[in-house]
This record gives C-alpha cells, structure tokens and sequence, in this order.
C-alpha cells in the first residue's frame, strides 16, 4: 500500500516547497517588516484603545454612523421595493342584525411600497386587515360607492388598494320559514365504497329552517336542501346510520346555490338508511349487421347457455323498470364460417349501480336460412305527439306482413304474437303522413323484413 501513495507524497512535498519558495517566505517577510516599522506607534495606539471611554466614543460614533447610512438609504437592505398581497378577505362592519349587504367582492389586492425592512416587518406580522365601514348607511335601492380602508400595521409604508372603491348595496334583512328536504352529493364514491348498496331513506330531524336575507334573495329560493355526503368509509353495508352536521343550502330555479343567504340553524342531523335491492334479469342479445345471402343464426349461446341471467343493483324503483339487459353483436358478412364467438362487455343500465357479470362469451352458430311471412300484424303508433291522437286512414292501415328469415326450426317457433310492428310519429305534425313501418322481434335469431308504409291520420284531441 506504500508503494502505491508513494509517487503521491512526493508530489506533494514538491508543490509544498514551491509555494513555499514563492509566495509564503516573500510574504512573511513583507509582514515582519511592516511591524518592525509600526511598533513603536503601536505601542501609543493600545493604551489608547485601553481606556473605557475611548471604547464608549468609539461604539457610540460607529451606531451613529450606522443609522445615518441606514435612514438616507444609502445601504442596498433599505432600498424602496413593492410587494403584493394577494385575495385578503374585507371585513364588513354593519348591522348584521337588520341589514344585508350585496354585490360585496370576496377579496381585494394590496399593494405595499417602502423599505425592504418594513415590507419584511409587515409580512412577518401577518394582520394585513383591509375594512369597510357600513355603520352610518342606510338601506336603499342604489348602489353606495364606498372606499375600503387599509389598517396598516408599519406606518412607514405606503399602500394601493385593488380595487380601492367598491359598489354595494344595502337592503333590509328579512326572515322566512321554509321547507327542508334533503339530497346526497358523492354517490360516485358511494359506489367505490360498497356498489350493492343504494339509500332507501333519509330522516332530518327538523322539517323546516328560517332563511334570511333580502326580500328579492328569498323571492329567488327555489328549494332549501341538507346535503348527505355518500363519501364516508363507514357506509359499508345495509343498515341505518347516524348523521350529524348536515350542511343547508339554499338553491334557486336553476340549481345555484345562492350565496347570500343566512340559515337558521345552518345544520341538521338526521338518519340515513342503506338497503341493497337486486333481482335477476336476463341478458338479450341483439343483432345489427346482415349475414352472408342465404344464411341464418341457429343457436346463440351465452358463456355456454342458452339463457343467462345477470343480478342487477340499485334503487328499487328503478330496478322494478328494468327486464332485461340487452348486448349488441355485429354479424355482418357472418355464416360461412358455421360459428363465430364474440368476447363482449356488458353495459350497466342506466340508474344501475352494479352488476353479477359485466362481461361473457357469446358463440353463435350458422346454418340454412329459411324464410315464412307472417300476415295480419297489427300496427301500434309510438312518440305520438303531445296533445295529439294517431289513426289509420284506412283498414288496410292498420296490418302489416312481416318476412321473416331464419332456420327452419326458429321460424316454425316465431307467431304474430313475437313481433311488434309500430309506426314512429315524432316529430310529426297534424295531417295525414305516409309513415314506414318499423318491425322488431323477441328472437335475436331470425330477421324480420318489412318494407311497408301506411297512411296515418295524426289530429287534436
């Protein structure tokens, strides 16, 4: 190991000689003389400095100094710079008790000029309090333009105000009682939570609050409401929960929130009560696309099964309305390759929390098309509008044959019964309308062709 640091050591010496040679022996001497010169005078210059009042003076002269450079700015620490404070809120001074006061700005801007050390001063303080006097305004219908007053804290330093002057209106303070009911924010989280549950129930315990406010706010309010917040780790489950400080607010026609209003009291508790409703509905699938000439489906298996239910979640009412769940296959160009399976996603409907399956299999098979018609299908009018009844011009009108194509053992299966022909009348206006006819069918195997138009008479009730 010695030998490797070797070389090293010997460099260093070397460097250690020549600066040595050149530049601390020259100096050293430099010094030695220096002092050899100024001894005697040094000697004087220490029982000078030795004296307590010759050190009293000194420190005295040296503050004095001092100041002088730091109050005529001529030190850089005291130069004029500007500094902004952004969105301070304005304090109001009014009678809140019988007064409301409109078009108020939330925040204002100030500007501070004057010596680094102030500005410092002044943000290490932190009362930047910027405040409108009201206390001697009256009520009225126009605006008052009212200057804000800034409470400085370091005299010193000069402001700007933005905006120095405001507009606001002062209206007198009216009350009135008005209903409450409740609504829940969050119910997106609520099914990250636990989708298998929905809210069944809610109980405040108070039905009505007072708002006030001025009488042109309260003409505004359309609903009062207190907010269930859905995002709360503890709705895990079906049960009855608790809630406390329940936040109101008052809305207008339009669902804003109106601002300007003061609720008493400005929370409730209240109950809140999770179920988890389901049922099972069947999973439909649908066609769109024309199969090869001369082809037709003649099985459709989901995961394996011929039918397949899917349980579905949510709130009752609205899973009562729901019967089955429908999936959209493309079969355009299909049937000569005897089978083609299809991996699909299926779409939650709508209002539906959750879902058993949200995704299957579906392998269908082709063979021999066949075809029958169906005569004597009665047509239905949909979307008629309103205000408006629909009728057929003529007997003949009312009917319609529907070609249907399939394999032999599907169409024997399909009666007038299993298809529905109606006509679409929206947007359709009093008179008589030459409308096609439009035709589904319960049996995603077979297609149903019609190409008919019927006379329809649409007149006043």
């Amino acid at each position: 190991m010695s030998k490797v640091f070797k070389p090293f050591i010997s460099l260093f010496k070397l460097l250690y000689k020549f600066l040595d040679k050149i530049i601390i022996t020259p100096i050293s001497k430099l010094v030695y003389r220096i002092g050899k010169v100024l001894n005697k005078q040094n000697n004087k210059l220490e029982k000078f400095l030795n004296k307590s009042s010759t050190l009293l003076y000194l420190s005295l002269g040296l503050a004095l100094i001092f100041f002088l450079l730091i109050d005529s700015k001529v030190i850089n620490f005291v130069e004029t710079e500007a500094e902004i404070i952004n969105n301070q809120h304005i304090k109001v001074e009014y009678n809140k008790e019988a007064y409301v006061i409109e078009d108020l700005p939330e925040t204002v801007d100030i500007t501070l000029i004057g010596r680094k050390s102030d500005l410092y001063l002044a943000k290490q303080l932190g009362e930047n309090e910027v405040v409108l006097d009201l206390t001697d305004y009256e009520p009225r219908n126009e605006p008052y333009k009212v200057k804000l007053n800034y409470n400085q804290t370091i005299n010193t330093l000069k402001y700007k105000l933005d905006p120095t002057y405001v507009y606001v209106t002062i209206k007198k303070k009216v009350s009135a009682l008005k209903t409450i009911t409740s609504d829940v924010i969050n119910q997106d989280k609520l099914n990250e939570i636990n989708p298998q549950i929905s809210v069944s129930n809610i109980e405040l315990n108070q039905s009505e609050v007072v708002v006030k406010g001025s009488q042109d706010t309260l003409d505004k309010i359309a609903t009062v409401k207190a907010l269930v917040d859905l995002n709360n780790n503890k709705f895990t489950q079906a049960g009855t929960y608790d809630l406390e400080n329940l936040p109101i607010v008052a809305y207008d026609e339009s669902g804003n929130i109106l601002k300007n209003v003061e609720i008493v009291p400005d929370s409730v508790s209240g109950v809140v009560t999770f179920t988890s409703y389901s049922k099972e509905v069947p999973i439909k699938v649908q066609t769109t696309g024309d199969l090869v000439a001369g082809k037709a489906i003649s099985s459709i298996t989901i995961n394996g099964k011929s039918d397949l239910n899917v349980k579905i979640y949510g709130e009752q009412s609205i899973v009562d309305k729901i019967t089955e769940v429908p999936v959209t296959i493309d079969v355009t160009d299909q049937g000569n390759n005897g089978a083609k399976t299809y991996n699909v996603t299926i779409s939650k409907p709508t209002g539906i929390r959750y879902m058993s399956l949200t995704s299957a299999s579906i392998i269908v098979n082709f063979a021999e098309a066949k075809q029958k018609t169906i005569d004597g299908i009665q047509i239905d009018p949909r979307n008629v509008p309103s205000g408006m009844s629909a009728n057929a011009q003529t007997s003949s009108d009312k009917t319609v044959s529907v070609q249907v194509i399939g394999v032999q053992s599907v169409i024997d299966a399909i009666s007038s019964d299993k298809i529905k022909a109606y006509v679409d009348l929206n947007g359709y206006t009093e008179g008589t309308h030459n409308v096609p006819v439009q035709v589904e069918g319960d049996d995603a195997r077979a297609q149903y062709i019609v190409t008919s138009s019927v006379n329809i008479v649409v007149s006043t009730k």
